[in-house]
């Protein structure tokens, strides 16, 4: 069982982006807990092709993304979509291997924090497509990025058994 923690009225700028960080990481682990691999690939509503599993997927290649390619600047491919299938990590839930998916976005989660831990400044930058980007910023759109699919997370779920809750 997922233990999410709220976040700290006060701390200091890092200590509070990366407690946000968790608490939207964790939110997402609370809203698939319980469900079976089915539910986790049941979607929103027609034409979106929006699912619990879907959601984690994408996750992982955003984590994925902006941690690996743009902070350390490496060359790496997306784990659940490519060139050919641009929403993949959405559309090709139904025989996707959902341990897969959640090994993966807990590989992405673990390097983003080793990411975080390895910069002394949220001043550094990375680059992406040809312009500074901040740790800084990077941290604050990663909890933006969450925070709405969470919003799409609590539908989902709520949509599958009724559950509710933040």
């Amino acid at each position: 069982m997922t233990d999410r923690v709220e976040p700290p009225f006060l701390a200091d700028e890092r200590a509070m982006l990366i407690a946000w960080l968790v608490y939207h990481r964790d939110t997402l682990r609370l809203k698939c807990e319980g469900l079976t691999d089915d539910q986790l690939r049941v979607r929103s509503v027609p034409p979106s092709s929006l699912s619990l599993l879907g959601l984690v997927r994408h996750c992982a290649d955003v984590e994925r993304g902006w941690w690996r390619s743009t902070i350390e600047e490496q060359k790496v491919a997306g784990l659940f979509y490519d060139d050919a299938h641009p929403d993949g990590e959405f559309d090709d839930v139904d025989g996707a291997s959902v341990e897969e998916a959640f090994a993966a976005w807990e590989a992405e989660c673990a390097h983003g924090d080793e990411v975080v831990a390895a910069h002394d400044s949220l001043d550094d930058v990375g680059h992406r497509r040809g312009e500074e980007v901040s740790l800084r910023w990077v941290l604050v759109h990663l909890i933006e990025e969450y925070a709405r699919h969470n919003g799409h997370a609590d539908l989902i779920r709520e949509r599958i058994d009724g559950a509710t809750g933040e």
